[in-house]
């Protein structure tokens, strides 16, 4: 009888008869982007004959921990390590990965880090956006209601270009928070993407644009932050109505509505801000300011705030009660600083140089709600030459009570006479039985003219004229703006301040 014997083996015998598996194989990813300090997930895949045993990852320029892995003795799956970047570079992840025999093999995964976040959605739960990152809007994002952006102090935000519909801005909407507080020698940078500014050059004290000159405007929108508190305003139809659609934001976008009856309504806090090269067009006359707040309430803080070539307005307000302090406005394409619908509230400490319309356009209500009108205090104006023709741009309507003025800088035209006065309204706004009144203005009165060539209607009796700057008694505490680009510059040493 023959017998037959017929051996099957999934391995090779070695020479003492034990069965050979192959090494592991190990595969790793496609080089990937990481972000400093944000954890990555990195997928190894695995193929491992002689059965899974174990895994062990080191890195380069980050820490990583194996967060997922084959049960033991598989054939295969993969390995998932959570790789946390360090720095600004290149990131390593090296898995080993043993067999049941102790074989090994290993692979290599490469991350590419940065520090910029690009945010494309918008904000619906509470956010921060850390200190030593740049984040580029990728278009019009809005803090939407019930949401919280938290902005730490050096960080520096970026617009993308776009006009129309498609402008750029970051918009805080009604019953959303926004916190971003920088610090003098941190402050918050809104700029553009065309600006190479970075967070490491603000760590480093320099607040400049590396490559943007200060009167570069209109690149993308602005910060718009609109609230509940009272408006002054009306519809199409005359009526009058306590929200509308905040200027520059599509009527279609109903997180640009703003106004409502809360007094004391609070958007957060806004602190040491330099927004700088926006003001992109909306549409015709219709631009985004640098700063804007509609319907912002009084339980708002907003202070320190810096607004450098915008193409519009430095900072308008539209109603509200909000109290603003320390603002200064370089190059504003409009005004400097504007007022709408019956605001009430108080603007304390301001520098203003070479606003290329009035440095102040001060309106009123704009329907049958009044409010009790506004303060502006302790300005200081560069008027720079054949700037604005009308400093302060006032009519009947207007609810604003102005003191402690000092303008600078004014202007004569080729036949030597005044080429800036107050405003052609004038007589009109100081007739109104509210007692709005501008007093306590000092300024330096270029050689032939006196105060009444630029100070008409009667308002020079209010006017005290002065040598020079350094000899006023009135206008803003310049010191406060040392940490500013107009400061660090020298724009505001050349003038005297």
């Amino acid at each position: 009888m023959l017998t037959s014997l017929l051996l099957i083996s999934c391995g090779e015998d070695n020479s003492s008869g034990t069965e050979q598996f192959e090494a592991p194989s190990v595969e790793a990813p496609e080089a990937t982007n990481g972000i400093v300090d944000e954890p990555v997930e990195i997928t190894f895949t695995i193929s491992v004959d002689g059965g899974y045993a174990s895994s062990s990852v080191t890195a380069g320029n980050g820490t990583a921990t194996i967060i997922s892995e084959p049960s033991a003795g598989a054939k295969s799956g993969s390995v998932v390590v959570e790789f946390t970047p360090t720095a600004v570079g290149t990131g390593t992840v090296d898995l080993v990965v043993a067999d049941g025999d102790g074989q090994t093999e290993d692979a290599t995964a490469v991350v590419n880090i940065n520090n910029t976040v690009l945010v494309s959605d918008n904000i619906t739960s509470e956010t921060t956006w850390r200190d030593g990152r740049t984040y580029v809007l990728g278009g019009r994002i809005a803090v939407e209601a019930g949401a919280t952006l938290t902005i730490e102090a050096g960080v520096v935000v970026k617009g993308q270009a776009g006009t129309g519909s498609n402008a750029t801005a970051l918009l805080v909407a009604r019953d959303a928070t926004i916190n971003a507080n920088g610090t003098a020698t941190q402050p918050i940078i809104f700029t553009s993407v065309a600006d190479e500014i970075t967070p490491e050059d603000v760590d480093a004290g320099n607040f400049g644009s590396p490559n943007l000159d200060p009167d570069v405007s209109g690149l993308w929108g602005g910060v718009i932050v609109l609230g509940n508190a009272p408006i002054s305003a009306q519809n199409d139809n005359g009526d009058d109505v306590t929200e509308v659609q905040i200027e520059g934001i599509p009527s279609s976008d109903s997180n640009g509505l703003y106004g409502g009856n809360d007094a004391s309504d609070s958007s957060g806090s806004i602190t040491f801000i330099s927004i700088r090269h926006g003001g992109s067009n909306i549409g015709e006359g219709n631009e985004i300011n640098g700063l804007t707040l509609g319907g912002v309430g009084s339980g708002t803080v907003v202070e320190n705030i810096e607004v450098v070539a915008n193409q519009d307005d430095g900072v308008e307000w539209f109603g509200g009660t909000v109290n603003v302090t320390n603002v200064l406005v370089w190059n504003s394409g409009d005004d400097a600083i504007d007022t709408d619908q019956a605001w009430a509230g108080t603007l304390d400490n301001v520098v203003i140089v070479s606003a290329a319309d009035s440095p102040f356009e001060l309106d009123g209500p704009e329907g049958n709600y009044t409010s009790s009108g506004h303060t502006i205090t302790n300005a200081t104006i560069y008027v720079k030459g054949n700037g604005a023709e009308e400093m302060i741009d006032v009519d009947a309507n207007t609810d604003v009570n102005i003191s402690n003025l000092l303008f600078f800088g004014l202007a004569t035209d080729e036949n030597g006479n005044a080429a800036n006065i107050i405003s052609s309204d004038y007589p009109d706004y100081a007739a109104n039985t509210n007692g709005y009144s501008i007093i306590g203005i000092q300024a330096v009165i270029p050689s032939g003219l006196t105060a009444a060539d630029y100070f008409t209607g009667g308002l020079d009796s209010e006017v005290t004229e002065v040598a020079g700057i350094s000899n006023a008694t009135v206008g803003a505490d310049a010191s406060i703006f040392g940490w500013t680009w107009a400061n660090l510059s020298g724009a505001l040493s050349s003038i005297g301040l």
